[in-house]
C-alpha cells in the first residue's frame, strides 16, 4: 500500500473518530444529575481500561520504550486526567455546542506550538489556509448560539466555560502531541495511547468516589455512562490512534474540527439548542477549511516544491 493510501486512512480514521465524539455532549445532556466531574472521569477513566485490556500485548513490548520516554509518557497522562474535567465542565457552563467548539477549536493551534517550538517542525501552506478559515467558522459558530439555551446563563459563568474549554483545548493538544512522538519513537499507535490513558485512569477512576453520586442512579444514567466510556472513548480513541500513525499530530487536530460541527447538528435536533444563521455559515466555513485538508490542490503543491524540507519532518508532514 503507498503512502498515500495510508494516509487517507488515517484522515478516514480521525474523521470517524470525530464524528464518535461529536455525540458525547448530546449523550451526556439525558444524565443532567450526573456532574461534569464525574461523566468525563468515568468516560476518560473507563475509556482507558478498555484501551489498556485491547492493547496489553503491544504494551508488553512496546515496555522498554515507553519507559525510555517518560517525560511524554507522564505529560501525556496527565493531559488526558485533565481534559475530561475541564472539557464537560465547560459544555456545563457555556452549553454543548459552545464548549465543545471552544475546547476542540483551539488544540490545532495549541499543538502546532509544539511541534514548532519543541519537535522544530514546519508549517504547510494548506495548514496555514485550513486553518484560517476554519478558525472564522469556529469562531462565528461560537457567537451564535442564542442566550436562552446556554445552561448557566451569567457572564461570568460563560467566560469560566470559555477558559475551561481553552484549557481542554490544551491538554488535548499535548496528550495528541506526546502520542505522535511516541509513535515516532518506534512506540504501536495503541500503546501509545493506551499507556497515557491507562495511567489517566488510575487518577479519574478513584476520583469518582467523590463525584460519582448519581452515575448508577438509573438505568438512563448507567446507559449514558457506558455508552460514553465504549464508543466515543475506547472506539474513538482506537481510531484516533491509528490516524495519528500516518499523519501528523497536528492535521489530525484540525481534521477533529468536524466534531463541533457534529455537536451542533446534534444539540440543534435533539437538546433543542437554537443558533442564528451566522452559525451555519460558520459551519460551512469549518467545512471548508476541512475540504482543503483532503482535497489535492495544485497551488499547496507548488507551495511546498518552494519550501525547504526540514530534516526531522516525514514526508506527510502538516500537508
Amino acid at each position: 500500500m503507498t503512502q498515500q493510501h495510508l494516509v487517507l486512512k488515517g484522515v478516514l480514521a480521525i474523521i470517524v473518530s470525530s464524528f464518535l465524539w461529536g455525540t458525547t455532549g448530546t449523550a451526556a445532556s439525558f444524565a443532567p444529575d450526573i456532574s461534569a466531574l464525574a461523566i468525563g472521569a468515568f468516560a476518560m477513566g473507563g475509556g482507558g481500561v478498555l484501551l489498556v485490556l485491547h492493547a496489553r500485548r503491544t504494551l508488553w513490548l512496546d515496555r522498554a520504550i515507553l519507559w525510555a520516554n517518560p517525560a511524554y509518557l507522564w505529560a501525556g497522562g496527565l493531559s488526558v486526567a485533565i481534559y475530561p474535567l475541564a472539557f464537560y465542565s465547560s459544555m456545563r457552563l457555556s452549553g454543548v455546542a459552545v464548549g465543545t467548539v471552544v475546547s476542540i477549536a483551539s488544540a490545532p493551534l495549541f499543538t502546532v506550538i509544539l511541534e514548532c517550538l519543541i519537535s522544530k517542525k514546519r508549517l504547510s501552506l494548506r495548514w496555514c489556509v485550513s486553518f484560517a478559515i476554519a478558525a472564522v467558522g469556529i469562531t462565528l459558530l461560537a457567537f451564535s448560539q442564542h442566550q436562552g439555551t446556554v445552561l448557566l446563563t451569567g457572564a461570568s459563568e460563560r467566560t469560566l466555560g470559555v477558559l475551561l474549554g481553552l484549557m481542554a483545548g490544551l491538554s488535548y493538544a499535548t496528550y495528541s502531541w506526546a502520542a505522535k512522538h511516541m509513535i515516532e519513537q518506534g512506540v504501536h499507535s495503541r500503546s501509545a495511547m493506551s499507556s497515557m490513558f491507562g495511567l489517566a485512569a488510575l487518577v479519574l477512576l478513584p476520583s469518582l468516589s467523590l463525584t460519582g453520586d448519581h452515575l448508577l442512579a438509573s438505568p438512563v444514567n448507567i446507559s449514558v455512562a457506558l455508552y460514553m466510556a465504549i464508543v466515543p472513548m475506547f472506539l474513538g480513541y482506537v481510531g484516533f490512534s491509528y490516524g495519528l500513525r500516518h499523519i501528523e499530530a497536528s492535521k489530525a487536530t484540525l481534521l477533529t474540527l468536524i466534531e463541533p460541527v457534529v455537536a451542533m447538528l446534534l444539540a440543534v435536533v435533539i437538546v433543542g439548542e437554537r443558533f442564528q444563521w451566522i452559525g451555519w455559515l460558520g459551519m460551512g466555513l469549518i467545512l471548508l477549511g476541512l475540504m482543503l485538508q483532503m482535497v489535492p490542490l495544485p497551488v499547496f503543491r507548488k507551495s511546498k516544491a518552494r519550501l525547504p524540507e526540514a530534516p526531522s519532518v516525514s514526508s506527510s508532514a502538516m500537508d
